[in-house]
């Protein structure tokens, strides 16, 4: 009889990390209530969903609408997912409950977001400082050179020391690089070329949970880039506690 219970126990317990070893499931935030990206959210909706297939670790599921976030958005119904991706999301969303879905997150739960992420929820300051950056302005598309800040975190670990990428480069308020790990910056101004020190991508610990976001991905051939894919998926990867990499603060001077 013990024999037959520790069998069903240990059966139990494989089972239980067959589940808990499955794709991890990732819901893609896309409704905008600001400027919207038309030409490049379709195509990051598939390439996340392309990028999930292929490493075989998540899975995607949609927010497109206002309809689809009441439904899908609520304390209760996050409590199915692993994390998020607000790709170019803009304004202020009708997220049910705002502070619910932060402290979602602080949960253990993982936040990623591109571009006009940090465009959104001008007026929920919390949001603001949970992404590291509230958008500002913005020149004219142009070249620049992004250097590598950490080359063993998982977003940036495929990229040489710098990488050359022509985008729509946002300033920012509400930005402090000693309050983030920093994986992309300049050393200049994209436009002025000023010297200067200016974020482009980072991460940091929030709570139990984990935030990851790049500033990157205005245009539709930069999100067909290879290497911006890799960057993407690995901080999609990271965020969801799949890759390993540092969110360490700068140390004080």
């Amino acid at each position: 009889m013990n024999k037959l219970i520790a069998g069903a126990v240990a059966l139990l317990i494989t089972m239980s990390s067959a589940v808990a070893s499955g794709p991890k499931k990732l819901l893609v935030v896309t409704v905008t209530k600001g400027f919207r990206h038309a030409d490049s959210i379709p195509v990051a909706e598939r390439v996340i969903a392309e990028l999930g297939k292929k490493s075989g670790k998540f899975e995607v599921d949609y927010v497109r609408t206002d309809a689809e976030m009441a439904e899908k958005m609520t304390v209760e119904a996050l409590k199915k997912y692993d994390g998020v991706f607000f790709a170019s999301t803009t304004g202020s969303l009708p997220l049910p409950d705002k502070e619910g879905f932060l402290a979602w997150i602080r949960s253990g739960k993982g936040f990623a977001g591109a571009h006009a992420a940090s465009d959104t929820f001008h007026d929920f300051v919390p949001y603001l400082e949970m992404v590291g950056g509230e958008f500002k302005t913005h020149g004219p598309q142009v070249e620049v050179e992004c250097i590598v800040q950490d080359d063993k975190h998982p977003a940036t670990k495929h990229i040489d020391k710098t990488i050359k990428v022509f985008d729509e480069i946002y300033l920012f308020d509400r930005y402090d690089k000693n309050k983030i790990h920093l994986l992309l910056d300049l050393d200049k101004h994209p436009n002025t070329k000023e010297a200067g020190h200016f974020g482009i991508a980072w991460c940091k610990s929030y709570g139990k949970g984990k935030m990851f976001y790049t500033e990157l991905g205005h245009r539709v051939d930069v999100w067909e880039k290879p290497w911006y894919q890799e960057h993407v998926l690995g901080g999609i990867l990271w965020s969801l506690g799949l890759a390993k990499g540092s969110s360490e603060l700068p140390k004080a001077k």
